[in-house]
């Protein structure tokens, strides 16, 4: 599986195509398709935050993939989020993506938008981990073990 090009923003205002400006050379991305999304993402972000200062070349990011709309929708939503994130290294990693969301998860492969989606990409956008739903002891052991193995192998 492979991440497809697109562009978005970060709330701190820096613009991103992605795959290639993600920052790491392994990042974790946690994909939300919905609002309540967010729940699910904050249970991975202790760990995720733990893996970014404990490997040096992981990063960790929050997309909210929302559909295409106007620019002052796009505006007033991420004006809103950013109110509701006063911490500046929580508004550096979240990237939210305006597009065809259905068009995305096709070519992500994902089937649908029940749940969120987290993942390893490399810088190039190769997924080589993927996860569904809330985090879980055992898919943090396994997100670890092939962050590990990717080191490794490097």
């Amino acid at each position: 599986m492979k991440f497809p090009t697109v562009k978005g923003s970060n709330l701190a205002g820096r613009e991103y195509v992605l795959p290639a400006n993600f920052d790491g050379e392994w990042n974790v991305v946690a994909l939300a398709f919905q609002m309540w999304h967010q729940n699910e993402v904050d249970t991975w972000m202790p760990l995720l935050e733990q893996a970014e200062r404990r490997i040096p070349l992981v990063r960790a990011y929050e997309l909210p993939v929302l559909r295409s709309m106007n620019r002052f929708s796009q505006w007033m939503i991420d004006q809103g989020m950013r109110g509701g994130i006063p911490d500046p290294a929580t508004r550096a990693r979240t990237i939210t993506l305006y597009l065809d969301k259905e068009h995305f998860r096709q070519a992500m492969g994902l089937p649908d938008e029940n749940h969120i989606y987290v993942l390893l990409v490399d810088r190039d956008g190769q997924v080589h981990w993927q996860a569904r739903g809330p985090h879980s002891p055992e898919k943090a052991e396994s997100l670890l073990a092939a962050i590990e193995q990717k080191l490794a192998a490097a």
